[in-house]
């Protein structure tokens, strides 16, 4: 299976939600309580709002076969927003893609650091590239308080 990644088109809004919503309810699941992944990735959310926002992060979308199953993207002083892989994808490959894409943008930029607030479920994933965690952060949503970490990355 091969693994491509291109910027996302207009009109993937609805499945980026989709893929971000079962990973969150699937993956995220081992760290966090049930209550804390519907806050997360609620069934009431804004289809509008969403496209809005995702439009905004412009981020990367990895496909195989055309599917889409996973994506990222990384802002204009290198911080990483959102980085979701489809929960049946997992492990082959996906985030990979995506990180050398991510990395090969930010060096082009310029930036000398890249940043995120991670979950505590991505936490390895994003160590095994070299991001050190600086603060563990609780951050209230949706009356449940999630906590994530704070990392960062030298370039």
């Amino acid at each position: 299976m091969d693994v491509h990644v291109r910027r996302y088109c207009e009109g993937e809004a609805a499945h980026l939600w989709k893929l971000h919503f079962h990973t969150v309810r699937v993956v995220n699941r081992s760290d966090y309580t049930q209550a804390q992944v519907e806050a997360w990735a609620p069934v009431d959310f804004d289809p509008q709002v969403w496209a809005t926002r995702i439009h905004a992060l412009n981020p990367f979308v990895a496909t195989i076969d055309s599917q889409i199953v996973g994506y990222a993207d990384v802002q204009q002083f290198g911080y990483i927003d959102h980085f979701y892989v489809h929960h049946q994808f997992q492990r082959r490959g996906v985030g990979r893609a995506l990180f050398a894409q991510l990395d090969a943008v930010a060096k082009i930029a310029g930036l000398r650091q890249m940043h995120a607030n991670v979950s505590i479920t991505a936490r390895p994933f994003f160590e095994s590239y070299g991001f050190v965690a600086i603060v563990e952060q609780q951050i209230p949503l949706r009356g449940q308080v999630l906590t994530n970490i704070k990392m960062v990355r030298d370039l």
